[in-house]
């Protein structure tokens, strides 16, 4: 990517970072040195990609910032909602990303096609396709993937409806349930996922089929089933990270309130050891069903309920403090194996090492 465009577009990046508090200080310092290792590519697209990527994560957030405030709480106190993110949050989303950019980067300078204006994106199983190529397929799924599964997360909190477990005992959970999902959530997601597969077919140097080399080109029906591809493994992705979350990653509940505690910078919540096994029971699918009054008012004021649900939980605590009930939290889905990142990093890994395979099969780039 040119410079003159890589350095201005950074600092800009930087300065969005700095001045929304949107990352840390350790954050800004890593995701400016993953946008100068996609910069380092000869292509924009995956520059382009991390940039929408960012821009789309961040508006989700700012969108649902409030309302998951008061749907959730924190593990360091106080309501949820989204910090400023950490280092380790930008590497769960883009180091698969970068490690493929970078790959597929020295692959064309070690050739002498990195400084040519004419190197073009080939045609998969076509003549002057090659393994290295799959690269180009792994790093666009791991934002196609990486974005459906931000937007799913984030706008899928703003459902009107309560999320269900997506495996079995398949019923309601509370709102910020690791492997919980609803309708909502999946749309989000696919439209994620459909933002960035356009910004990868919109971008990449696709080989023109009408060159000299037509073998190795693009047609318009190449180009559309790229983009179809992209996008299907980005909601599978998403879909995937959902699976890994109900059974890697402990969804942690605050038995007094009924809401979900979310770790600080995606890391684990912290639990007293062998007081924090529940099961998932159905009367924990949402916090107004304990009570039919809080229900009825729930449907007539969100407001009023969310109010009712605090007064109720200060009860509650009041309560467990005068019996001497120190624990107040339940993993009452998944195993405590994986953080919210490792469970970020494996799936964006798996996605995108999935979506190579899959496509150098229909290739027949290994035969």
């Amino acid at each position: 990517m040119k410079l003159i465009i890589a350095v201005p577009a950074t600092a800009g990046l930087v300065y969005r970072a700095w001045s929304h508090k949107s990352l840390t200080p350790l954050g800004i310092l890593v995701a400016a040195l993953t946008a100068v290792a996609h910069a380092v590519h000869p292509w924009s697209v995956f520059f382009v990609q991390l940039v929408v990527f960012f821009l789309a994560g961040s508006a989700a957030t700012k969108v649902k910032h409030d309302i998951k405030a008061r749907l959730t709480h924190s593990s360091a106190g106080g309501g949820g909602g989204e910090g400023p993110r950490t280092h380790v949050q930008v590497l769960a989303n883009s180091a698969v990303a970068s490690v493929l950019v970078l790959l597929h980067a020295w692959s064309l300078y070690s050739t002498g096609e990195g400084s040519s204006s004419e190197q073009c994106f080939p045609r998969g199983g076509a003549s002057g396709f090659r393994v290295a190529d799959l690269a180009v397929v792994g790093a666009v799924v791991n934002y196609a993937a990486t974005a459906s599964d931000t937007l799913s997360s984030e706008l899928g909190i703003l459902s009107s409806s309560p999320p269900r477990l997506i495996l079995p005992p398949f019923t309601t959970v509370p709102r910020g349930t690791n492997g919980g999902v609803s309708r909502a959530g999946l749309l989000a997601g696919l439209g994620g996922s459909v933002l960035l597969a356009l910004t990868a077919t919109l971008l990449l140097p696709f080989c023109p089929s009408s060159s000299s080399s037509s073998s190795s080109g693009w047609d318009l029906g190449g180009k559309l089933n790229f983009t179809l591809g992209v996008a299907a493994a980005g909601l599978v992705g998403s879909v995937l990270d959902s699976i890994l979350g109900a059974t890697l990653q402990a969804s942690v509940v605050d038995v007094r309130s009924g809401k979900v505690v979310e770790g600080d910078g995606g890391r684990r919540v912290p639990v007293r050891r062998g007081s924090s096994s529940s099961p998932l029971r159905p009367s924990s699918s949402s916090s107004s069903s304990s009570s039919p009054s809080l229900a009825k008012t729930s449907a007539v004021d969100p407001a009023a309920a969310d109010a009712a649900r605090d007064v109720k939980a200060r009860a509650g605590v009041a309560v467990a403090q005068a019996q001497g009930q120190g624990e107040s939290r339940k993993i009452v889905t998944g195993r405590d194996l994986l953080s919210n990142n490792g469970v970020n990093l494996l799936m964006a890994a798996l996605t995108s090492a999935g979506a190579m395979v899959v496509a150098g099969v229909a290739w027949g780039v290994f035969w």
